[in-house]
């Protein structure tokens, strides 16, 4: 039992035991003779102890108590001696192979529960073929003391009967052969309750998903490089769990492989110089990893339909022959209420009906083919090359968005038709799944609409008024050209502005004065 801080056991925290057996006497005599020599009498009292949790006739789990009981029962102290005891004495029983121990940390109440799920003890046969138990044991009480308890656990054959040198004959009789079993009627509510009566299938089903996604350290260990400056941090990862955890975590985020964890640890300035993970970094390079490998598998998965188009191609005119002989392709039908506009340069060449016909049937290339009087360019045939065969949109689909960009663009938009544009309208439409022709349809009315809302916004934002009924701005008098054929100040009138004008300089000396 690992345990760093004795703060985290003591006799206030709660346990449970788990078991899945019944201890017979042979079992019991294994307990005595076999593994007391090694573990000692005490961790033996502590198994037994465990093992009375639950009735002799009943597995499963015990009910949640307090560690004090055990504390009780055994007659240790509660303190830092009486825990330390009882931990090395459990560790005894991890190490031959009886007691597995598990914490369980209950964020509710910020606290831990423990879990002792004992294990049956081996056969005197599977003992004594471990090779380290039963070297344990030669230390423990001597060889030839080991020699004659494995004597002990086997009858003597009787002389006359001569079992080795006979030849037998299998004459049991086989299950199917007795008994007939009713496979035609499947009873649903039978497999169902057994199911969750069962704890045993509850427990391997989540042990096998965590063991699917999450790597162990003999699996990074054997890949890692002997001569690699990181293999003594590596070689931490053994005893550290923590740290194993925060590979494992990495690991399922960026669904990365064993050989792809070995080359992230053996990159520089992913441990500290303590030997600790450097966790932004780590993830940083898995990041770059993940998208990496996510390009190569695009270019992976396009080329490989390139190849399947070009050889499509080549058996085309003997598909076009088969055709011929039989019945014409199937036409999808398009409800008038999810009709499209026809563009501008088509209204020459086709309707409405025959437009969105088009567009409801053909596929995309052909499509790309009749917008551009010359050839197509290559970009735009890789983007929706990527679209259709990385992010698996549907055909139609694909028509409707390239509806929908050409009328961007007639519309007069400033927008470009570039590879992020395209990409990111195509992940919004597999975000909100749209899968059909009359979801895509929708999908542009809507995006219509929300650019029409906020170009109205916008215009509002940029007219302000000033009162109900009045105009955008208020108008400003402008000064009028005086031209000068108008009349001249008279001699009075100009005697008249001088004696204003002194009065007002007058008055202004005063005041500063």
């Amino acid at each position: 039992m690992r345990m760093k801080n004795l703060h985290h056991y003591t006799e206030h925290h709660r346990y449970c035991v788990y078991r899945e057996f019944g201890l017979s006497a042979l079992d019991d005599r294994m307990l005595t003779g076999a593994y007391q020599p090694m573990v000692g009498a005490f961790a033996v009292g502590l198994y037994r102890l465990l093992f009375q949790h639950l009735p002799g006739e009943q597995v499963g789990y015990s009910p949640l108590e307090q560690q004090r009981r055990l504390f009780m029962t055994l007659g240790l102290e509660p303190s830092e001696k009486g825990r330390k005891y009882l931990v090395e004495q459990a560790s005894k029983l991890e190490a031959v192979g009886l007691l597995q121990t598990s914490r369980l940390y209950i964020p509710e109440n910020d606290d831990y529960i423990y879990e002792y799920e004992l294990q049956p003890p081996l056969s005197p046969a599977e003992f004594f073929r471990t090779q380290h138990l039963t070297l344990l044991l030669r230390d423990k009480i001597g060889k030839f003391a080991v020699l004659s308890l494995r004597s002990g656990f086997s009858a003597v054959e009787n002389g006359d009967a001569p079992y080795p040198v006979a030849n037998k004959e299998n004459i049991s009789v086989p299950f199917y052969d007795l008994f007939e079993l009713n496979t035609h009627v499947i009873d649903y509510e039978l497999e169902q309750a057994l199911s969750e009566v069962s704890t045993t299938a509850q427990r391997t089903g989540t042990n096998d998903t965590a063991e699917e996604n999450s790597l162990n350290y003999a699996d990074i260990i054997l890949r890692f490089p002997r001569e690699s400056v990181n293999r003594r941090h590596v070689e931490q990862l053994r005893f550290d769990h923590e740290q194993l955890g925060i590979v494992n975590y990495v690991v399922n985020k960026f669904n990365l492989s064993v050989q792809d964890v070995c080359r992230l640890l053996d990159e520089d300035d992913i441990f500290s110089p303590q030997g600790q993970l450097i966790l932004d970094d780590l993830q940083h390079k898995a990041s770059l990893q993940f998208r990496q490998t996510k390009k190569r598998h695009e270019q992976q998965t396009v080329q490989a339909a390139k190849v399947v188009a070009l050889r499509q191609h080549m058996e085309e005119p003997e598909r076009k022959e088969k055709e011929d002989s039989g019945e014409p392709p199937v036409e999808h039908g398009v409800q008038m209420e999810y009709y499209v506009e026809v563009p501008p340069q088509f209204m020459t060449k086709c309707d409405i009906h025959q437009y969105n016909m088009m567009l409801r049937n053909e596929p995309y290339t052909r499509l790309l083919q009749t917008f551009f009087p010359g050839a197509v360019p290559d970009n735009l045939i890789d983007i929706f090359e990527k679209i259709d065969l990385s992010y698996k949109l549907p055909g139609e689909v694909i028509n409707v968005l390239i509806h929908y960009l050409m009328a961007l663009l007639v519309s007069g938009g400033e927008q470009r038709i570039n590879r992020n544009f395209v990409e990111a309208i195509a992940s919004n439409m597999l975000l909100k799944q749209v899968n059909s022709y009359e979801k895509a349809v929708q999908y542009i009315r809507d995006q219509a609409k929300v650019k029409g809302k906020q170009a109205a916004g916008a215009a509002g934002t940029r007219t302000r008024t000033y009162g109900k009924g009045t105009k955008a701005k208020p108008e400003i008098p402008i000064v009028q050209d005086v031209s000068s054929d108008g009349d001249a100040v008279s001699e009075e009138e100009f005697e008249e502005m001088m004696r204003f004008a002194q009065q007002m300089q007058a008055s202004k000396q005063k005041g500063t004065s």
